[in-house]
């Protein structure tokens, strides 16, 4: 007499697991993320791998690289620890970064899911409105508001969040307006669903891939538009940065080259990782578009 034995299904993994596995296939996507955990690790043991304060002095002026043991990548013409402003500085660039990203796309989702789930003329308002912002070029505009502002960090981070909201909210529109027509929306507007309850919590969580991948895009361009603003002087001269490093390096460029390149060299390094991250959260989150 023999069993009939049936082997049953395997239980699917967990989509976490499945948008990891994703991602991990994505060899690039994994070394910016090893790049960008080395950057969160700087930033979080600022001040406890170097305990001096970056901004004062931690010995001779111009100390060449690995000449001190006492300030490992040398000193600035002031005398600073590059090493300890390096630290520093990648808190203030990640706090930059993530802040500004957070205010642009949180402006750009309300003023996209509002204007492509309306349409009419709130659709015409808001679109000619971010079509003004769009209009002139934003470094400027970031200049005008600066100097409107102040170079203060936490307005520095404001501006370049009213400087970056446009694309995502033309994204968020589109995303709106190929998904308000769906069964699942009008099923949700037969139930009596308010508005609002379809704005955030039906159409919004199907907008989002896109968004999310976008997002490591505004990371790097905060990054870059603070660097710049520091490196012309406008930087929040309270805190170390690595535009102000980089800035402050550039009149003894020719003769001390390392104060401006190791600096230079941690942005193309953190932005690099923010564009690899973004093309593995695209592979993980949209592996049709790829194909």
């Amino acid at each position: 007499m023999t069993l009939l034995t049936t082997e049953l299904p395997k239980p699917e993994p967990h989509r976490a697991v499945l948008l990891w596995r994703r991602f991990a296939r994505n060899r690039a996507a994994l070394l910016g993320l090893v790049i960008f955990v080395v950057v969160l690790i700087m930033a979080a043991t600022a001040g406890l791998i170097e305990p001096t304060d970056p901004l004062r002095r931690a010995g001779v002026p111009l100390t060449k690289p690995f000449v001190d043991w006492a300030t490992p990548l040398g000193t600035d013409q002031l005398g600073r620890d590059i090493l300890a402003s390096l630290f520093y500085g990648a808190r203030i660039s990640l706090l930059v970064g993530v802040l500004a990203t957070l205010l642009s796309i949180g402006i750009g989702v309300v003023i996209g899911a509002v204007s492509g789930y309306f349409g009419g003329w709130i659709d015409d308002v808001l679109m000619r409105t971010t079509e003004a912002f769009q209009t002139i070029p934003n470094f400027v505009l970031l200049l005008a508001l600066v100097a409107i502002l102040g170079s203060s960090i936490e307005y520095i981070t404001v501006a370049i969040a009213i400087v970056s909201w446009t694309a995502p909210a033309r994204m968020v529109r589109a995303e709106f307006m190929s998904l308000r027509g769906r069964e699942f929306v009008d099923a949700a507007r037969n139930l009596g669903v308010s508005n609002t309850a379809i704005i955030f919590r039906e159409i919004l969580p199907n907008a989002l891939p896109p968004i999310v991948v976008y997002a490591s895009v505004i990371m790097a361009l905060s990054i870059l538009l603070e660097s710049a603003l520091a490196f012309l002087g406008l930087g929040d001269p309270n805190h170390a940065s690595w535009g102000n490093m980089i800035g402050q390096g550039r009149a003894v460029l020719r003769s001390d080259w390392y104060c401006a390149a190791i600096p230079g060299t941690a942005i193309i390094l953190t932005v690099l990782s923010f564009s690899l991250l973004g093309e593995g959260l695209n592979d993980a989150l949209n592996p049709r578009q790829k194909k």
